[in-house]
């Protein structure tokens, strides 16, 4: 790298997870698998200590092992489909509330907290805006404003109307511009 070449915008090669996981919602989905562990597996499982044994089996076992397995789903799928995270983040939401009744308190609240927060994250999560290559140019410092500009600028604006294009002049109930609510 050099003053005359900027730096590249490309990733070595070597660090193609890093790009991978910084293009989709991959810490929602990470906590949205572990989120369904618990949940799923928890109705099932016992926990021994020494002698004792703790056995944590529901009657609704099949019911927690389902909304465990759509949470590990719904996981996989913010990763590999970014293009449905709010779906799957609200899913996963609404998965992660139905476990407090049917999953021993969503899994002992482990597993409903690791589900409502991937979620969350996979709700407020948007892609970066993409990245555009600066053009090489040689000027004097001063950057060059087209004739257009002016024009291209308020393309996207709506056109302002004087005060002789008003709808509610040609309403019965127009008040001055304001519409009664009932």
């Amino acid at each position: 790298m050099s003053a005359e070449n900027p730096a590249s915008r490309e990733v070595p090669q070597d660090n193609r997870f890093k790009v991978w996981r910084q293009t989709r919602p991959f810490w929602a989905g990470l906590f949205t698998i572990i989120g369904g562990i618990p949940i799923a597996y928890l109705p099932y499982g016992d926990l021994r200590l020494g002698n004792v044994i703790f056995a944590m089996k529901t009657t609704a076992g099949s019911t927690a092992l389902i909304i465990g397995v759509l949470l590990v789903t719904l996981g996989l799928t913010m990763w590999f489909q970014p293009i449905v995270r709010i779906f799957a983040g609200v899913a996963a939401i609404v998965l992660g509330l139905v476990s407090i009744p049917v999953s021993n308190f969503g899994g002992f609240v482990i597993g409903f907290l690791f589900a409502l927060v991937g979620g969350g994250m996979s709700i407020a999560w948007a892609p970066a805006p993409p990245i555009e290559e600066a053009v090489d140019t040689e000027d004097d410092g001063e950057p060059e404003a087209p004739a257009e500009a002016g024009a291209v600028l308020t393309a996207g604006l709506p056109e302002q109307r004087g005060p002789e294009h008003h709808a509610t002049d040609k309403t019965i109930d127009a008040n001055g511009g304001r519409n009664s609510a009932g």
